[in-house]
């Protein structure tokens, strides 16, 4: 379980993003993109308070879970590589302790094909990205969720009610300086 942790607002995501979207090739607003990112990014803050997890790991989780695919459809190795990236960015672009970055890079890994982890950081990491499936027609099911927060009926509804009406976070406009908006039209 990780002990320590951190608040989300003492970390500036704006650099890695920066980094994530030199060589992202897919659409930004597509279904692994930007918006995708920004709700995962909310899902696991709101689900990583509850659980006590290192909510810096969350946060980079949220940018960098999907930043090297390659397609959006079948992608399995998508994880490993987002770990590789991170790993890459460590100390250039974010500093972490080795441990938070083990988190991170288990966390990028695994996300996509396994279900369960003993460490409440990875499970929110897992959990946030799952609870965003509704914006590919998926409604999230508490079997595949880890954290007791996240698996609550409520969150489950609200997390999946923005997902499935494709809604896009304040955050990234107003904290990341993005107008998906004009991106989108």
């Amino acid at each position: 379980m990780t002990t320590n942790p951190h608040p989300h607002e003492n970390l500036d995501l704006k650099p890695v993003l920066e980094a994530v979207l030199k060589d992202y090739e897919l659409p930004l607003t597509g279904d692994h993109g930007i918006i995708h990112w920004a709700r995962v990014l909310e899902n696991g803050l709101l689900v990583g308070r509850h659980a006590g997890a290192n909510l810096r790991v969350v946060s980079l989780f949220a940018v960098l879970h999907d930043s090297q695919r390659i397609n959006e459809c079948s992608d399995p190795a998508h994880g490993p590589r987002a770990a590789l990236f991170a790993e890459g960015l460590q100390g250039q672009v974010f500093q972490l302790d080795a441990g938070e970055l083990e988190l991170l890079k288990t966390a990028c890994r695994g996300h996509t094909h396994e279900k369960h982890h003993p460490d409440v950081t990875i499970q929110t990491c897992w959990d946030a990205d799952r609870l965003d499936l509704g914006r590919v027609g998926i409604t999230p099911h508490p079997n595949y969720l880890n954290t007791s927060h996240a698996k609550l009926k409520e969150t489950i509804l609200w997390a999946d009610g923005r997902a499935s009406m494709r809604f896009i976070p304040e955050l990234i406009q107003k904290n990341w300086g993005i107008d998906v908006r004009r991106i989108r039209g």
